[in-house]
């Protein structure tokens, strides 16, 4: 034995014979307090002894009878492992009809000749001893009913009557097991197997059932052909009646094993060590089961109980110990044995009596950490005799813990299922029994959980991109969390291009072997989380392969491929190119494509073409490369199919016709020695056909034809081989010539001031001389009736298509004298032009005036210059003036008109409010009607102080030193305003703002940036008051108003506004920005304050 233990060695290595140790060994360990033993260790020596010698005789029988070669191999210990081979150790082939069973001997359902040979050796495979044992060679010598028909044919005379019987199938018969029923028994938990061989021909076919029942599902496997049933960790459910049914085209047989399920014991209760205190009771149980049902023994220290030392205290009651009121001397080690035919179980249990006070074994203030809503186990591990009693305190004055928050375990341990953040805090165990008290103070902190906020996603990237998984996570502030990546479940490869930052992994220069699955994991010391995505890279696909070319035929060929790897992508469709190696070397052409699903294509070809293929995958990435070419194909000449396409025939001069084609291309002329054969005649003349070959050329020139007239025209293609189909008839026609005579009947139709129609009667079709493509007006303006000025005239030119005869000229102008003639048109060019054609315009309202200015405000009057309209459109009449004041509550006044001759260009106004602002209405008038406004405001002075202080502010703005003066404060405001804006941006304040509030001249308001004007109210409407604080602008100029004049207005449904000279860029329509009239002079006294303010 070693050295302070209890392992007995036996080492035979150094000599002595395995044989000398064979026997039952027990263990026994004993002390003061009893004796323990172990279960019987039984030890029995290897064995492999040699096969006996026997005589072999050869085996000879006949093509389809049944055969068992038989191996009975030598016991051994433990048995050996069979298996057949040949003289070369290669293993038998085995199949349904040739197998071995479980026996090891080796079963032929029927014998075929190529079953004939001499080297049927068994083997058995002793694995302990590491030894292979070998049989004698059988032989085996299969006839033929052929050769048995020759042997008695030799034997017998021409008389007589010979002949063996041809091989006859049979049905089923069981070679094992034999009998129609058998048994089996089987111990619970091990391996059932049945087996069934047959014999037959054709060879039988086996199937299993269990009579009554099913197979049991997920432990039921077939071997060795489906004759062996396997049924593994059998119970005793598994007894019953199974039958294998052998099956043939002929019949069936079949065999009933009945199963029988036993069992070694097993336990269902072993006995367990007990701790008692003098005089508590307790009990030992031993119970187990098994079948037969075990019978159960007790032993005391290793003796049988029945002649053990007495203990009064000690009552057995079959499978049960009780004790009453035990004493230290009932101290001891009781063994149970529960055993029957097919084994035996030994438990031992210690009975322990002790009078001990409590002892708390867990360390004292032991820290524990949990995450917030997962569970907290407080440990209170204690020992004491009798077994104490356990309570748990929270806190130093804390009441007993109580209620279905809290889950006490027998051990001691205090669980709190969903532990919260108030769950923090000093908890204590308090041990008690009738020999003393003990208590234990644990700290208990509960932790945020750490969680992962933002999830890596599902990403799809293509080869070589870059690609990105956030993993950011939010954790206790008390907690240190690590980060770890994974793919695959496995560590992230030792690869540069993989970059692990604080939140994320970056993968740069994807490859394919990228794809995976990726893992955030987030480990704490107390808890982890984990977050997952998959990376697909995607690419184009790789290139077909194993292109292969069948069924070649004149006009088709099938073509088939295997396809490339679609990277991730499906395959959508496939694209077949196609060379002419014969008459465009090295150039791929289109030929067709097909689903990605489909991997073969027949293909149509055309004659004298040398064919190679190859094919392109295309997935939703791109297109791949292309395939290897496929062989080439030649096919064989033939006549043209078609004729060239897009015939036509137009002449390029009054007396030729050239005709013109698409020349076939190379394939198209399916032969050598492409031409054509171009023919014509006169469309409507009883003329033969004039024809003519030309070489692979285009176009062929027709001279001498008359001008403009119709020609029949066919062009057709022929080879070495013929010609191709008749082609169809194109209708041509021989070169234009310009028109010979010039519209009539011109007549204009004045509709408007802008706008009139012209008529026109067609010229004849036959003086047109060629295609009629339209006629062209031309129109222009002479001279201008209400300036009587000319001006250059510039022409304009509309065009009419088709036989029409008559148009719109739209954009004129009001009250102008204008000339028009027109054309006839055609292929060739214009024809003479129509005698000219003079007509007026009619008035229409004027333009705006130029311009209005407010100058000299005095107390009671305000001077009012104007331009007058830039365009007048007519006599000007007079011009309407219109006014009314606006007083301080923002309404306005009385609305006062004056009329003013057409002649005057400016107006004094008197006996107007002092200090009163005025808005003013000006336009001009035809005898058609007003012009649109022009508006404009002024204010008269307030009094004769102010205007003493304007008039002497005119005399010091005229003065050079206040101008340069005015110059310097400009400056230095202006190098102020960008020393606060670079402060600003510095972080300065500066309230600016206020001060310019504080300091403002009550009567002056600034001016807004965004639209110039002053204060806060705007005279963007007509007829509304502005608002208190309004301001002319310094300069007095006046904007032109919005002119609505166009087309529309004046009905025939004519779109679109003109300019002075016609044409369509919409000066009278739509919304325009104002223009600045003329002239600078101010209306208000150009004092310092309000010359800064116009500065700014």
């Amino acid at each position: 034995m070693k050295p302070n233990s209890g392992t007995l060695v036996i080492n035979i290595m150094n000599g002595g014979k395995a044989e000398a140790y064979e026997g039952v060994y027990q263990c026994t360990a004993r002390n003061e307090r009893g004796a323990a033993i172990s279960n019987n260790i039984v030890i029995r020596p290897s064995r492999s002894p040699l096969w006996t010698k026997e005589k072999l005789e050869p085996n000879q029988v006949r093509e389809g009878d049944s055969l068992v070669l038989h191996c009975r191999p030598p016991v051994g210990l433990p048995p050996p492992i069979i298996f057949w081979m040949d003289n070369a150790f290669q293993r038998l082939p085995q199949s349904e009809r040739v197998s071995q069973g479980l026996n090891g001997d080796l079963y032929f359902s029927n014998v075929q000749p190529e079953d004939t040979r001499e080297d049927y050796i068994c083997y058995a495979r002793f694995n302990h001893t590491q030894t292979i044992q070998q049989k004698q060679p059988i032989s085996v010598k299969v006839f033929s009913m052929d050769s048995l028909n020759d042997t008695i044919a030799a034997n017998l005379s021409d008389t007589d009557i010979y002949g063996a019987k041809p091989v006859t199938e049979r049905q089923p018969v069981l070679l094992t097991p034999t009998g129609s029923t058998s048994t089996k028994v089987e111990l619970r938990g091990n391996v059932l197997l049945l087996e069934c061989i047959a014999a037959g021909l054709p060879t039988p076919v086996i199937r299993w059932i269990k009579e009554g029942g099913e197979l049991p599902a997920n432990r039921t496997f077939f071997e060795n052909f489906k004759k062996t049933l396997k049924i593994i960790d059998v119970s005793e459910a598994d007894s019953g009646n199974y039958k294998c049914i052998a099956r043939n085209i002929l019949g069936s047989a079949h065999h009933v094993i009945s199963v029988t399920v036993k069992a070694a014991p097993y336990w269902i209760t072993a006995p367990r060590n007990l701790v008692l205190s003098p005089g508590e009771d307790g009990t030992l149980i031993c119970r187990a089961n098994g079948n037969p049902k075990p019978s159960i023994s007790w032993l005391a220290n290793g003796v049988p109980i029945a002649i053990a030392p007495e203990d009064p205290s000690r009552k057995v009651d079959g499978d049960t110990i009780i004790f009453s009121r035990v004493q230290e001397r009932s101290s001891a080690v009781y063994q149970c044995n529960a055993s029957n035919e097919y084994g035996y179980l030994l438990a031992n249990a210690f009975v322990n009596v002790l009078a001990e006070p409590p002892r708390i074994l867990t360390p004292a203030n032991k820290l524990y950490q949990v995450i917030a809503d997962s569970p907290a186990l407080l440990d209170c591990a204690y020992f004491g005799s009798p077994k104490p009693e356990i309570e748990w305190f929270k806190g130093v004055k804390g009441s007993i813990l109580r209620g279905n928050e809290y889950v006490f375990h027998d051990n001691g341990t205090l669980e709190i299922p969903v532990a919260q953040k108030d769950s923090t805090g000093t908890y204590t165990c308090v041990a008690r029994n009738e020999l003393g008290k003990i208590q234990n103070e644990v700290q208990l902190e509960v932790k945020d959980p750490t969680m992962i906020i933002k999830q890596p996603e599902y990403k799809v990237i293509q080869r070589y991109g870059q690609v990105s998984f956030e993993c950011i996570i939010k954790h206790d502030s008390t907690l240190a969390p690590t980060v770890i990546w994974l793919k695959d479940n496995d560590e992230l490869p030792d690869d540069e291009r993989f970059l692990v930052g604080k939140d994320n992994l970056t993968i740069m220069n994807v490859t394919d072997k990228d794809d995976g699955t990726y893992t955030c994991i987030v480990n704490t010391t107390l808890d982890s989380v984990s977050a997952s995505a998959v990376l697909t890279v995607v690419a184009r696909p790789n290139p077909p392969f194993d292109l292969e070319l069948t069924g070649q035929l004149e006009r088709s060929v099938e073509l088939s491929w295997i396809p490339g790897d679609e990277n991730n992508s499906p395959i959508t469709n496939f694209v077949i190119e196609y060379e002419d190696g014969l008459h465009e070397s090295g150039v791929w052409h289109y030929q067709t494509e097909v689903p990605g699903t489909q991997t073969t294509v027949q293909l149509k070809l055309s004659p004298y073409v040398n064919y190679s293929f190859r094919v392109i995958a295309v997935n939703e990435i791109g297109r791949s490369q292309p395939s290897e070419p496929s062989e080439q194909y030649l096919t064989k000449s033939a006549n043209p199919d078609e004729n060239p396409s897009n015939v036509q025939g137009i002449g390029s001069e009054p007396d030729n016709l050239v005709i013109t084609w698409e020349s076939l291309k190379g394939f198209q002329s399916n032969g050598p020695g492409l031409q054509y054969k171009v023919s014509w005649r006169q469309k409507d003349v009883d003329d033969e056909w004039t024809s003519v070959i030309v070489a692979n050329v285009s176009k062929y020139i027709v001279s001498g034809t008359p001008t403009f007239v119709p020609y029949e025209i066919k062009v057709q293609a022929l080879n070495d081989l013929g010609y191709a189909p008749e082609p169809s008839e194109v209708i041509g026609h021989s070169g234009e010539d310009l028109p010979m005579v010039a519209p009539g009947n011109v007549q204009v139709h004045v509709i408007n001031s802008t706008l009139a129609k012209v008529h026109w009667d067609p010229v004849p079709l036959k003086t047109v001389r060629g295609h009629l493509q339209g006629y062209k007006v031309y129109y222009w303006k002479v001279q201008s009736l209400s300036r009587r000025s000319r001006r250059h005239i510039e022409k304009k030119i509309l065009t009419f298509r088709g036989n029409k005869t008559f148009g719109m000229l739209p954009g004129l102008e009001p009250y102008s004298s204008y000339k028009l003639n027109v054309r006839v048109v055609n292929g060739k060019g214009e024809g003479p032009a129509s005698p000219d054609k003079v007509f007026r315009t009619p008035e229409g309202v004027p333009s705006s005036p130029s311009f209005l200015k407010i100058t000299n405000p005095t107390l009671d009057s305000l001077t009012l210059e104007w331009g007058s309209p830039t365009h007048p459109n007519g006599v000007l009449t007079s011009y309407v003036l219109k006014f009314q004041p606006i007083n301080n509550t923002h309404e306005l006044g009385p609305l006062v008109e004056i009329r003013i001759p057409a002649n005057e260009s400016s107006l004094i106004l008197k006996n107007l409010n002092y200090s009163t602002r005025y808005k003013f209405y000006f336009n001009a008038q035809t005898s058609v009607g007003s012009g649109s406004q022009i508006t404009e405001e002024a204010v008269t002075i307030m009094d004769e102080g102010k205007m003493a202080m304007a008039s002497r502010q005119v005399d010091i703005a005229t003065q050079g030193w206040f101008i340069g003066l005015m110059c310097a404060v400009a400056l230095l405001i202006l190098i102020l305003l960008i020393v606060c804006f670079i402060r600003r941006n510095k972080g300065g304040k500066y309230p600016v703002k206020e001060k310019e509030d504080a300091h403002a001249d009550p009567e002056i308001q600034p001016m807004k940036e965004d639209d110039g004007t002053f204060g806060e109210y705007s005279d963007a409407e007509d007829h509304k008051p502005l608002k208190k604080g309004s301001r002319t602008p310094s300069d007095r100029t006046v904007k032109k108003e919005d002119s609505d004049d166009s087309l529309v207005d004046y009905g025939e449904g004519v779109n679109g506004q003109f300019n002075e000279d016609g044409s369509f860029i919409g000066q009278y329509s739509g919304k325009k920005e104002k223009e600045p009239a003329e002239g600078n002079e101010s209306s208000e006294a150009p004092s310092p304050v309000n010359a800064m303010n116009s500065f700014v």
